[in-house]
């Protein structure tokens, strides 16, 4: 490939003339500017744009933080966020975090380095205190899907609200025994979809059973492995609601491993209505989050602050969640 040096010798002037002619941030004589551009026509120059961003001139991108790659929640707001950033002309630098903070913190020191305009996350949690010392300097940045409270820009769900219809559906079809599968408390979205479930409880006077309430639960593998230990001891709920569709996957395969028929048996709700979920034997009943839209409202809004001038107070923009109701419960 033909560099910046090569196109300087040829149009006889230096290398940094070039640039200044490229770039166009700096004014050069008509004559020596057209010098140039015949040379980098001749030649079939194809300026590098990460070698300019390292130089200085920001090239237009966006990180993208996500814990998983492999989630079934992401594909679809991801999509989202390329289209918008696409149509603006903006870059997107996908990162898989692991749900490792340190993993997290190395991703935002390298690709600050004069390349990222700006940051979508949707790994926030409570122990995320770098999330709001980046805002503390002014760095565009936007939670999707999980955030930390009204402290950062946000595109979330109704959480609680969905969980809430969940678990009413499952009361309303006569249910009193439910489980529900959740989460890292640690994470904001999993602590109100456990407040959802306890207030569709409190509302039908069911009290609280410890024994069937499980923190920490992570995809089908371990969500499966909680069922099977719970049904092989003896406990047989009414229902089991997993806060995610991964884990509600998880529940349906170990019901079936058990013995058990789902709904006959047990009837089985999961969070988040993938494009999977209406697939499944039996399809699942969930509830759906509308992840192309949140990932297309979270880069317009990331789009709009590293654009602006002005810096206006955070705002958490929370979507509506809607109960999809199929075949897993009866």
């Amino acid at each position: 490939m033909v560099n910046i040096k090569e196109v300087a010798k040829q149009a006889g002037v230096s290398a940094s003339t070039v640039s200044r002619v490229l770039t166009g941030n700096i004014p050069v004589a008509a004559e020596t500017r057209q010098k140039v551009l015949d040379a980098v026509k001749d030649m079939n120059y194809q300026p590098n744009p990460l070698a300019q961003g390292l130089k200085g001139t920001r090239i237009k991108a966006i990180g993208l933080f996500i814990p998983n790659v492999r989630d079934l929640v992401f594909p679809a707001a991801v999509r989202g966020i390329e289209d918008t950033a696409k149509q603006h002309g903006y870059t997107v630098v996908l990162c898989n975090t692991d749900e490792s903070i340190e993993k997290e913190l190395s991703y935002i020191q390298n690709l600050r380095r004069r390349l990222i305009n700006g940051f979508i996350l949707s790994t926030a949690r409570s122990n995320s205190p770098h999330l709001l010392a980046l805002k503390e300097e002014k760095f565009p940045m936007v939670c999707l899907i999980r955030h930390l409270g009204e402290e950062l820009d946000a595109v979330v769900l109704d959480n609680r609200d969905g969980a809430y219809q969940a678990v009413k559906y499952l009361v309303q079809r006569g249910h009193r025994k439910i489980v529900i599968l959740n989460g890292n408390m640690e994470v904001y979205l999993y602590r109100e979809r456990f407040a959802g479930y306890r207030q569709a409880l409190e509302e039908a006077g069911i009290p609280l059973d410890k024994r069937l309430i499980f923190d920490n639960i992570n995809g089908w593998d371990e969500s499966g492995r909680v069922v099977r230990d719970m049904l092989n001891s003896g406990v047989r709920p009414d229902a089991i609601f997993g806060t995610s569709d991964p884990k509600a996957i998880g529940v349906l395969k170990a019901v079936k491993d058990c013995g058990f028929r789902v709904p006959d048996d047990i009837s089985v709700i999961g969070f988040d209505d993938s494009d999977i979920a209406a697939f499944l034997d039996p399809p699942l009943t969930t509830v759906a989050q509308p992840f192309y839209e949140m990932g297309v409202k979270a880069c317009e809004k990331l789009i709009r602050l590293i654009e602006s001038k002005r810096r206006s107070r955070p705002k958490v923009e929370v979507l509506p969640a809607r109960l999809v109701v199929r075949d897993s419960v009866r």
